[in-house]
């Protein structure tokens, strides 16, 4: 016979099971979701799944605000993915400046690129806007972000290793040292997003970064930049050099330099004498005396630009993204546009109704598939588009060179020859084909300059050379299009 009570049994509070998921991450270290890494990635996708009910423990080595020289220059589209994550206010606060786009320099002549007014998903009719900021400034206030989240612990500890099922070979969390004693802590999904040195990728991961040059930083003080509220890239004899506000009184100075340079040579002076001698004498005159005022100073630092294709998360139990799954030059300043895209696209992925339980590896593993091959329409195009342009704005060959005056003289066409390049760079036009589409104008716009300035007798000269300048053009295009269609 049943047992009949007189009065109902009560269901558990929320705000009792919002205390018992906190004293399982703290005391047990126990969550739905544990995430390695505190960075821009790391606390985006902690808040997006902590407010969709999932508890989570979000580990971080250093809870001191980093300083970084990259990092510091958001567009649109991804402003517009922090919006639909509902971090927009991290932007403020922190002496963020607006960015309406790019000049471009090219032997001192200027062309100015603004981000689009319409263009496939445009916003509001109203020309989109970037953001650019003190990188540190910004994590500060993710971290913040990450911390008012009832569902999220943020624990500052170092992990060392992941805890791996010996049998299923299936991740059940991280080993990690907190103030020098051993810490352990489990979940059934890990995401891990320790960014660009990661420590787990070659384990988990078969392609290896490839960096060939590094961007040596300064900031300068008060810089007198020709167009304010704008990114501005150099172009002449070296590689491209980048210059934008990241404060109402500093400018960012991004100075590529490939590896074994040979102005950047010790008996040249090393780096500095390769600032002093080749780099000053190219900027323009308004921005010389602070940037020789900055590099008196000496605050310079370094930071590589690489090169990782993407993979297809495929072991149980764990998701690598971000910088530690994939990698572009950071001409562009693509990488967090990615980041805040991905995600909004793994939260949507991820939701309750789409996967009740975590630990249904089967069904996290089928949905990293599909996350892996639905972000391509945006991070394709903007992986592709920064190696094609470092190549093209490093040009160290005649026919790079002459790729390089076409894409200039392509900008000076204006109209659609602006919009659509600085609409797939700026993340608002998610469509391969139109990355595609523009290169190859480029690429004949080079020839038909080649053409042009040629005499009649010297044309069967002039089209060999055309003929190596669009083999070049595929050369620099095709490699990274084929990898990620591999990948």
């Amino acid at each position: 016979m049943p047992l009949i009570l007189d009065s109902p049994v009560e269901s558990p509070s929320e705000d009792h099971i919002f205390d018992c998921s906190e004293e399982r991450r703290r005391l047990h270290h126990e969550a739905d979701v544990v995430v390695v890494g505190a960075g821009i990635l790391g606390c985006a996708i902690a808040v997006a799944l902590g407010r969709q009910g999932r508890s989570v423990i979000l580990l971080e080595k250093s809870l001191k605000e980093p300083d970084r020289i990259v990092g510091e220059l958001l567009q649109p589209g991804g402003v517009k993915a922090l919006e639909k994550l509902g971090l927009r206010d991290c932007l403020e606060e922190i002496d963020a400046i607006v960015v309406k786009g790019y000049e471009v320099i090219y032997y001192g002549q200027e062309v100015h690129i603004p981000y689009p007014e319409e263009v496939v998903g445009g916003m509001d009719g109203k020309r989109p806007e970037g953001r650019s900021f003190h990188h540190g400034r910004f994590i500060r206030r993710l971290r913040e972000a990450a911390m008012k989240q009832p569902n999220v612990t943020v624990i500052e500890t170092t992990v060392t290793d992941v805890v791996k099922n010996g049998w299923t070979g299936q991740i059940l969390g991280v080993e990690s040292s907190t103030k020098g004693k051993k810490d352990y802590f489990f979940g059934p999904l890990t995401i891990i997003a320790d960014g660009y040195a990661s420590k787990f990728r070659k384990e988990y991961i078969r392609h290896t970064p490839v960096s060939r040059s590094k961007f040596w930083g300064l900031e300068l003080i008060d810089a007198d930049l020709p167009l304010p509220k704008h990114g501005h890239v150099v172009l002449g004899d070296g590689a491209p050099i980048l210059l934008y506000q990241i404060g109402t009184h500093e400018t960012r100075a991004l100075i590529d330099i490939p590896e074994n340079l040979p102005s950047a040579s010790i008996a040249n002076g090393g780096v500095k004498g390769h600032l002093r001698n080749t780099v000053l004498p190219s900027l323009p005159k308004c921005v010389q005396s602070s940037f020789s005022a900055a590099l008196d100073k000496g605050a310079l630092r370094s930071m590589p630009n690489s090169f990782l294709p993407p993979s297809t998360n495929k072991t149980p139990g764990m998701i690598m993204l971000g910088d530690a799954m994939n990698m572009r030059h950071p001409l562009t300043g693509g990488g967090m546009t990615v980041a805040f895209n991905d995600v909004v696209l793994l939260r949507d992925l991820l939701k309750p109704e789409a996967v009740p339980d975590l630990g249904d590896t089967k069904a996290v593993l089928r949905q990293m598939s599909t996350f892996h091959w639905r972000r391509k329409n945006l991070t394709s195009v903007i992986n592709i588009l920064a190696q094609a342009l470092y190549s093209l704005f490093a040009a160290n060959d005649p026919h790079l060179k002459a790729l390089q005056r076409g894409c200039f003289r392509y900008f000076q066409r204006g109209g659609q020859c602006v919009d659509g390049p600085v609409g797939l760079l700026a993340g608002i036009i998610r469509q391969p084909l139109v990355l595609f589409y523009h290169f190859f104008a480029v690429a004949l716009l080079a020839i038909w300059i080649v053409l042009c300035e040629t005499s009649v007798w010297r044309l069967p000269a002039a089209l060999m050379r055309s003929v190596r300048v669009f083999w070049k053009a595929c050369v620099v295009i095709f490699p990274f299009i084929f990898s990620e269609l591999r990948s």
